[in-house]
């Protein structure tokens, strides 16, 4: 097929078309319809080929986009799909979740005058239909190693690492507290942003690779740590960050104030049949639903309770809309499906009447004043503002910080003043802990973050633990 030079001028951008509005208020699906192949070739004719792709840049895992993009255009879908996984382990899971209009989309040369090309969907795409046509890795002319690395972790990071380790050789075995891989990508992201069965195909296709999957299994309880380091040649740690951050707001630990993401495990726990102590399933049909927060965290929580059938759903936010953390898609789908956003606002405190019962939520107006150490302007109270929105539950959705485990320390892995597993990125093996038997990525490194960038620590990690295996 030959390129339209000028595809990008006549054919605007193309998103994938979203289920109805009503199904999408009721049920927990994915909201968007796949991509049709004329569809994917339409988009994929305007990409323009950049020299020097912006978009490949922009990507943690810098995916030869524009390469791919040609290779889906022409109908060579196994082709393509080989070369997202060249550099990226869950390719189809980005181009569900990444939040591109601030990746690669966003950084596209078509973007501000054309729109940019739809890569999130035809990557999907390519490694959906590859599947359907019975594509999977092959892995016939890898020679094993007879080296095995215990992998912490089954959530982005670790499985960007045990897919490069399987694909040198190595075998890893990968530990994991909950019953299905995923980590946060399962259990704390939403059906609606990823189906279920989407990680379920992907644990089949890892497993059939070789990868040893030991779920429902926690490390420094049902096994020691220093069992994996004298039975392993390697370990590498991805426990993420789980533990919630509040906000010292009054009342904020009363009955009916949830934490974000409990409150979206035990959702996922009770559509998937699951029934685990820690993260009961909270059911907020017919309440008055006030999350606080601005980012996707918050945005996965409010598109919860509506299709729960809150009676109403409301975010508070401190900053005004164009300063908010969140995908900007994201906030437009849930104010597609009936959320109400309130911009600066500041919250101050939860009320409750005499018998505990939360009544509403406190807060004050803001103006944005002067940039942050982030770049953001500060929100800055207007005296005399206050008041108090009507509320039965609070959902806090303030992110999320780590909580490293006693064993860390026991092993002599340094940790930073954040709490963080000290390992950094640019020194002779990436990701090296001070225990040199140890590696670590993701957001127990960085702190919370995106899923395609712990993808990309847990492959480089894993290129660092081949150096230190000499494999």
């Amino acid at each position: 097929m030959n390129q339209n030079l000028f595809q990008f001028i006549e054919v605007e951008r193309g998103d994938p078309q979203k289920k109805g509005i009503e199904r999408r208020r009721h049920e927990f699906v994915e909201i968007y319809n796949p991509l049709q192949k004329t569809q994917v070739q339409m988009q994929a004719d305007r990409c323009l080929g950049c020299g020097n792709p912006y978009c490949e840049w922009k990507c943690p895992v810098h995916n030869y986009i524009p390469d791919w993009l040609e290779l889906a255009n022409k109908g060579r879908i196994i082709e393509a799909a080989e070369l997202c996984h060249e550099t990226n382990s869950l390719p189809e899971i980005c181009g569900r979740v990444c939040p591109q209009d601030r990746l690669c989309e966003g950084a596209c040369t078509l973007n501000n005058d054309f729109g940019a090309v739809t890569i999130g969907s035809i990557e999907s795409y390519i490694v959906d239909t590859a599947f359907q046509m019975g594509w999977r890795p092959d892995l016939s002319k890898v020679v094993a190693t007879g080296k095995r690395v215990a992998v912490v972790g089954a959530g982005p990071a670790g499985i960007g690492c045990a897919d490069v380790l399987i694909r040198n050789g190595v075998l890893p075995v990968v530990f994991d507290r909950h019953p299905e891989i995923g980590g946060l990508l399962t259990f704390g992201i939403p059906e609606f942003k990823l189906e279920k069965k989407v990680m379920e195909l992907r644990r089949k296709i890892f497993t059939e690779m070789g990868i040893d999957f030991r779920l429902g299994v926690e490390i420094g309880k049902d096994v020691q740590f220093s069992q994996l380091l004298a039975e392993y040649d390697a370990v590498f740690v991805a426990t993420g960050t789980y533990t919630p951050m509040g906000a010292g707001l009054e009342n904020e630990d009363v009955e009916n104030v949830y934490n974000a993401l409990d409150y979206l495990i035990g959702n996922t726990d009770h559509l998937m049949g699951f029934k685990r102590a820690a993260y009961p399933y909270v059911n907020l049909e017919g309440k008055r639903v006030v999350v606080l927060g601005g980012g996707d965290t918050a945005m996965d929580c409010l598109r919860t309770a509506i299709r729960q059938g809150a009676r109403d759903v409301a975010c508070v936010y401190r900053r005004d809309r164009e300063n908010m953390p969140g995908s900007a898609r994201e906030v437009r789908n849930a104010e597609d499906e009936g959320v109400r956003f309130l911009f600066n606002l500041q919250p101050q405190g939860i009320e409750i009447n005499e018998a505990g019962k939360i009544t509403g939520v406190k807060v004050v107006s803001t103006d944005l004043g002067e940039l942050d150490g982030k770049g953001r302007r500060q929100p800055v109270e207007i005296v005399g503002s206050e008041a108090v929105l009507g509320a039965d539950c609070v959902i806090l959705a303030f992110g999320f910080r780590p909580s490293p485990p006693d064993w860390l320390l026991e092993n002599d892995v340094k940790l930073s003043e954040r709490n963080l597993i000290v390992a950094p990125h640019d020194c002779l093996l990436p990701y090296q802990t001070t225990n040199e038997k140890i590696f670590a990525g993701g957001d127990v490194v960085r702190g919370a973050d995106l899923v395609v960038t712990a993808i990309a620590e847990g492959r480089i990690g894993a290129e660092s633990i081949l150096e230190y295996l000499d494999v």
